[in-house]
């Protein structure tokens, strides 16, 4: 299990992808950096693992099936999505991590292997506001939903 895991859905992100990467390098040098790529044709791949990012793809398009195998296959204490696009400055990564960490807002319940309420309910408030940031269909939102309340 990963201690922080920085979670990057990417299509056709060459242009940024690198810095995004970078970034998170320099903010949360300790986190695991996995760059999910979403049938890029261009150089995202290529120029994610240069800069050091772990390479998953996702051969289903659209962000909704993303960020499904991202939760799917990660298992971390922490986790931070953020955009290929370098939307998101990283320079309060530390306080959210740490706060994330320190308080155990999401904590995990291990007893049954399965997610608190309290963690669901935070990731539902994080996709709503996440959902009116992206332009997901709204089967992609029913889907995602459906994931959250399965966890």
């Amino acid at each position: 299990m990963d201690k922080i895991a920085v979670l990057i859905p990417c299509y056709n992100e060459e242009k940024t992808i690198a810095k995004v990467v970078s970034d998170v390098k320099k903010f949360l040098p300790e986190a695991v950096t996995y760059v999910y790529d979403n049938n890029s044709t261009d150089r995202t791949v290529e120029l994610a693992t240069e800069a050091g990012a772990i390479i998953r793809h996702e051969y289903a398009q659209g962000k909704g099936n993303v960020i499904r195998r991202m939760f799917r296959e990660i298992d971390a204490e922490c986790y931070l999505m953020i955009d290929g696009d370098d939307t998101y400055p990283l320079d309060c990564a530390r306080e959210m991590v740490a706060k994330v960490l320190e308080h155990q807002a999401f904590a995990r319940n291990n007893s049954n292997a399965r997610y608190s309420q309290e963690f669901k309910n935070s990731l539902n408030y994080l996709f709503c506001a996440f959902a009116e940031d992206t332009k997901l269909t709204e089967q992609e939102r029913k889907e995602l939903i459906k994931f959250i309340d399965e966890l």
